[in-house]
């Protein structure tokens, strides 16, 4: 798969999210070959657990491995810091970004980690965003600290 089709999985993730009634935000893990490895999304509502980020679910369901490095993590919306600094911390080989404009994260520490950083800025990852922000501000300054 490339770029573009990841970042479609990602978004499946992320539609799934929303219809449990949490946040539209989604997350998959593909190895060298573009193959997905895990799947996640943000289950910080469903479940309570204010570390259930998309990512982070992604990262717990690929269980335990020894490739990270040659991982890609690819997500919908930009990572915050616990999510980057979990990136990071497994040395994913690069990052996929479908939205940074509704969110974003600290991505200069990719870019200061010499991780490969792209941002796709897809229209239908940023309007589904917007359009959940705009219906629901409450629970989006809840799962972004402020």
């Amino acid at each position: 798969m490339d770029d573009r089709q990841l970042l479609a999985e990602a978004l499946s993730e992320a539609k799934l999210g929303l219809a449990e009634g949490g946040l539209p935000i989604g997350s998959v893990l593909a190895d060298s070959a573009g193959r997905i490895v895990a799947r996640g999304h943000n289950l910080r509502v469903q479940t309570t657990d204010p570390t259930a980020h998309a990512e982070i679910v992604a990262l717990r369901n690929a269980g335990r491995r020894r490739d990270w490095s040659r991982l890609t993590l690819i997500s919908t919306l930009s990572p915050c810091a616990m999510c980057t600094g979990a990136a990071l911390l497994l040395r994913f080989e690069r990052v996929i970004v479908g939205d940074n404009v509704n969110f974003r994260g600290p991505e200069n520490w990719f870019r200061e980690a010499s991780v490969p950083l792209t941002i796709l800025n897809d229209d239908v990852c940023m309007g589904l965003m917007r359009a959940f922000i705009a219906a629901h501000p409450d629970l989006w300054h809840e799962d972004i600290g402020d």
